[in-house]
């Protein structure tokens, strides 16, 4: 082989290392990004814990609709549903409505979904105490799991308000699958499978 072919086998080596390392630091990149994204892009508070529900008093005057609306991406070969479409709530109340969803393929797949509220003015009085959404969600092949979103709408809520819809859609995360394939194929794991089988 030439110097002229190592030097190019060698650029081609660095340049697949580097595309390898951006990659890998993407996918753990994303969930702050996603974070900032929702929290100040769409305006869909995460993570709003019981401190944020402590001082809260149940506005028992009136009712608010929350519906419930699931999809999945096209490259995503899951089906994702809610149990109810819609739930009446008094502004102040945590509520838990709960989503199935079901992996289709014959392989583990790592999804994450991506909430959306409307109309978009009510986003900020829409706060979510614990939900799917904060992680990635790993299902195996033909695996079904019900996951829950508990939230309340804050009571400033302005009154003309009496409808919201939750959106969820969830996406393939084909970094994070490509890297859950790789551990389950790496020698290590092959191992500890040898072990258990023997």
């Amino acid at each position: 082989m030439s110097d002229e072919a190592t030097r190019r086998n060698r650029a081609l080596l660095r340049t697949a290392a580097i595309v390898c390392i951006c990659a890998f630091l993407f996918g753990f990149a994303m969930v702050p990004v996603y974070r900032v994204v929702c929290e100040h892009v769409l305006g869909v508070k995460l993570g709003a814990g019981a401190a944020s529900t402590a001082g809260l008093v149940e506005d028992t005057s009136r009712t608010v609709t929350v519906q419930f609306v699931a999809s999945v991406n096209s490259k995503l070969p899951w089906t994702f549903v809610p149990e109810v479409t819609s739930v009446d709530v008094h502004p102040g109340k945590l509520t838990e409505v709960w989503f199935d969803a079901h992996n289709l393929s014959g392989a583990a797949i790592v999804g994450n979904a991506v909430p959306s509220v409307a109309p978009s003015n009510a986003s900020l009085y829409f706060n979510k105490t614990e939900c799917f959404c904060f992680t990635e969600q790993v299902l195996q092949a033909d695996e079904s799991r019900r996951m829950p979103v508990r939230f309340f709408v804050d009571p400033r809520l302005p009154k003309e308000i009496r409808e919201l819809t939750l959106s969820y859609t969830f996406f393939a995360n084909e970094a994070a699958t490509q890297r859950l394939s790789e551990t389950a194929l790496s020698p290590r794991a092959a191992g500890r499978s040898l072990a258990t089988t023997d």
